[in-house]
């Protein structure tokens, strides 16, 4: 199978030799998208759809926003799915329902571009190419029907490409290949990485580790990645963390695993969840290397918090707002209660119609079975953290004895689970 697959990659990106074989590529589609398009659908060898596959990936790469705006609604248009079809297999099924009935209404169930994005993604490529259009797509100004129903079926498409099974995990060390590394500083979106020596703190020592998830197709592009630290407690604050002169801990004498930071790569996935997968993977891996681990617990910003705050408190807000390197010497302690209480009430009193908590971070972490273990007053006082959480941060607590049942219980109830010491900060 290797051999066939080289064979035909060779192909594919040798047309000339192909014309040796006797094939020739339709005149023009090489300049004309929607002529390609219409090649791609309705070839029949697997070689010859490649390549034109290749063509109007090529084209679709080459254009300006307006001309993809306008071939995207030339797609959803023209091949569309056919709504009287689909009602007449549908009638025919309850009529009598059979196998070929049902092969008829998946037949006709489905739009032609679902397909057309199929065959694009088996070109050579095809995969980081499609995610790349995707990301494009998103980025467009002026959602219209038609961008939402393309973008609709290929994130679905995505969805199956991608599943957690597919998915590789791999540690990411001083080791890795500088490609990546560059990458893993590129895409770092919770904790800018200042430079090579920032990066190298973070990878190197003994009490740090750097897991991402892959996928087969994008061997050399990290789909998610979160930065570990081993430490002997729950921290308190990200820079103590992030120092990249402090004195390494053993691994083999930390008790807790701090996720202080997990940056999603890929923006042409988005809506495509890998973060609660890759937490409790990592997890297991380092439980099985470290079995002395007795604490799993992240160190998570608060991005919503300040926005909300300027609603609900102005005036405490505006005392954060104007918050300056001194403020933390002296009048920060004096706020500091009515501060946590505030955020007590972020978290815990939802002000979205769905019922979900406030905090986007909140939800994606309790949603996967967390709790909400610590408020960590003035945290991070970098100018981002102050900007969007007053210098909070938090600590969300995973025991993966109860992980599973939490993760439960959180959908059915969308009840905030607090550590007792929260508990007992919460208004009766």
């Amino acid at each position: 199978m290797r051999i066939l697959q080289s064979m035909l990659t060779a192909l594919v990106n040798a047309p000339v030799r192909m014309a040796a074989l006797g094939w020739r590529q339709p005149a023009g589609i090489d300049n004309d998208p929607e002529a390609a398009i219409d090649a791609v659908l309705s070839a029949t060898g697997e070689v010859s759809s490649l390549v034109y596959a290749r063509s109007l990936l090529d084209q679709i790469e080459a254009m300006d926003d307006s001309a993809l705006a306008t071939l995207m609604a030339h797609v959803a248009a023209r091949f569309d799915l056919n709504g009287d079809q689909l009602a007449r297999a549908a009638a025919a099924y309850a009529t009598k329902p059979d196998a070929a009935k049902l092969a008829g209404i998946a037949a006709t169930a489905e739009p032609r571009w679902m397909e057309l994005f199929r065959r694009l993604n088996a070109t050579d490529g095809g995969t980081v190419r499609l995610v790349r259009l995707r990301e494009r797509m998103l980025r467009m100004a002026g959602p219209s029907p038609d961008a939402g129903r393309l973008d609709s079926g290929l994130k679905s498409l995505l969805r199956m490409w991608f599943n957690p099974g597919f998915l590789i995990l791999q540690p990411i060390d001083w080791s890795t290949p500088a490609n990546i590394l560059e990458k893993i500083i590129a895409y770092e979106a919770v904790h800018a990485i200042s430079s090579w020596d920032d990066l190298r703190a973070r990878l190197a020592p003994e009490d740090r580790r750097c897991f991402a998830f892959f996928h087969p197709s994008m061997p050399e592009e990290p789909l998610i990645f979160v930065e570990v630290a081993l430490t002997g407690a729950i921290p308190r604050d990200i820079d103590s963390v992030l120092e990249i002169d402090r004195e390494a801990l053993s691994a083999e004498s930390a008790s807790t695993a701090v996720f202080y930071s997990i940056s999603n790569c890929q923006a042409g996935l988005a809506g495509i969840s890998f973060g609660n997968f890759l937490i409790k993977r990592v997890a297991q891996e380092l439980k099985q290397e470290f079995p002395e681990l007795k604490r799993f617990v992240t160190l998570s910003p608060v991005p919503g918090l300040m926005r909300w705050l300027r609603k609900a408190n102005p005036d405490l807000a505006a005392v954060f707002d104007a918050a300056d390197a001194g403020f933390w010497n002296g009048d920060a302690a004096q706020h500091k209660a009515a501060f946590l209480a505030a955020a007590i009430r972020y978290f815990t009193e939802p002000e979205r119609e769905d019922g979900w908590p406030n905090d986007p971070v909140a939800r994606f972490h309790l949603g996967n079975g967390a709790i909400l273990e610590q408020l960590n007053f003035g945290a991070d006082r970098s100018p981002k953290g102050m900007r969007q959480a007053g210098g909070l941060m938090v600590n969300y607590l995973y025991d993966l004895d109860v992980v599973e049942a939490n993760h439960e219980t959180f959908h059915e109830t969308r009840a905030v689970p607090l550590s007792p010491a929260l508990r007992r900060l919460t208004p009766r």
